[in-house]
């Protein structure tokens, strides 16, 4: 009892000093935080159009850049904007902009797919620049840390398509001037939530399966 109190009370210690929100965050209490964030979180789609402090963004992308990647490649590479200004030539006719609008900062999730890597069947020889078969993985999970982490810090965010649309990804590579090998993944706004959001229920027990189909 003692040792699940102390588990407990480090827990939210932890989540307490870990976001650094000056909002209201509300997060949850006791050992089951990380899962409580992952039960609410929902894809907000309006914003108040509030700032959010420097270092709670700090805190989101660094949740992001924690995911888990094959081989350790680590392919991503975050572009953080503020500037609304320039969102027009950035993302031109995406349905999304209203949203882009009123966040406090979009992200654009890019992926390098590149990487040097060696030869499984030769260990002993140089890296060699090849593709990297992961990225994907690796973004997807980079981008569900950010949202987790957002919904953790009582803020709102939502993931939106750009790979492999090309009419997404072309002004976005253009006008943030990626490398080559660089792709624009998704994009992601994050802000303020304007109103009430609702958690959708996903779970559906004909989806788990025991042993077998």
């Amino acid at each position: 009892m003692k040792h699940n109190l102390i588990l407990t009370l480090a827990a939210a210690a932890l989540l307490a000093v870990g976001c650094h929100c000056d909002r209201d965050a509300r997060p949850a209490s006791g050992s089951d935080a990380a899962l409580q964030a992952i039960m609410n979180r929902k894809s907000v789609r309006a914003y108040t159009g509030d700032t959010i402090p420097a270092a709670t963004l700090d805190r989101l992308l660094r949740a992001a850049c924690a995911a888990p990647s094959g081989m350790d490649v680590r392919p991503w590479h975050l572009v953080v904007l503020t500037d609304k200004s320039q969102y027009d030539s950035i993302f031109g006719d995406n349905h999304n902009m209203r949203m882009f609008m009123q966040s406090a900062a979009v992200v654009v999730f890019c992926a390098d797919t590149l990487t040097l890597m060696r030869d499984r069947n030769n260990p002993d020889a140089d890296p060699v620049e090849r593709p990297n078969p992961m990225w994907r993985d690796d973004m997807g999970a980079a981008t569900e840390n950010f949202l987790l982490a957002a919904e953790a810090c009582g803020l709102g965010a939502c993931w939106t398509a750009c790979y492999p649309f090309t009419d997404r990804m072309e002004p976005v590579r253009r006008a943030l001037r990626l490398p080559a090998s660089v792709v624009p993944y998704c994009v992601v706004p994050v802000g303020v939530p304007d109103g009430e959001q609702r958690v959708k229920d996903k779970w559906n027990p004909d989806r788990i399966h025991y042993g077998r189909w």
